[in-house]
C-alpha cells in the first residue's frame, strides 16, 4: 500500500525559510516520479516542483530561484526547501507520485497523494 506522509510546515514571516518532506513507503521510491503541489483557499491545485528518477527538476515560474526540490531514495523522502517565502506561497502542500506517464515532470497523472502540510506566511 502507497503512502505519502508530509511534514514539516509551519508558519513563518516573509523572507524566511521552511523545509517540507514527504515520507513515502509501499512502492519502489527511486522508479517513481515525485512533486509538490499546492493549494491555497479558494484557488486551484498548481504544480509546485517535480523531480524525475534521473534527478531532473521542473519548478513553476513563481517559486524558480527561491525553492529547491531534492529526494533522499536511500531514505524514501521527498523534500522541499523554500527560500525567501512570500506570503502568496501560503497554502497546504502536498507532495504526490507517480509511475510514469507521458511526462515524469508534468503536472498531470499523479495517483497517490499525501495529506497535506500547511505552510503559512505573513507579512
Amino acid at each position: 500500500q502507497v503512502q505519502l506522509v508530509e511534514s514539516g510546515g509551519g508558519s513563518v514571516q516573509a523572507g524566511g525559510s521552511l523545509r517540507v518532506s514527504c515520507a513515502t513507503s509501499g512502492y519502489t521510491y527511486s522508479r517513481y516520479c515525485m512533486a509538490w503541489f499546492r493549494q491555497a483557499p479558494g484557488k486551484e491545485r498548481e504544480g509546485v516542483a517535480a523531480i524525475d528518477r534521473d534527478g531532473s527538476t521542473r519548478y513553476t515560474a513563481s517559486v524558480k530561484g527561491r525553492f529547491t526540490i531534492s529526494k533522499d531514495n536511500a531514505k524514501n523522502t521527498l523534500y522541499l526547501q523554500m527560500n525567501s517565502l512570500k506570503p502568496e506561497d501560503t497554502a497546504m502542500y502536498y507532495c504526490a507520485a507517480k509511475a510514469g506517464g507521458t511526462w515524469c515532470l508534468g503536472w498531470y497523472e499523479y495517483n497517490y497523494w499525501g495529506q497535506g502540510t500547511q505552510v503559512t506566511v505573513s507579512s
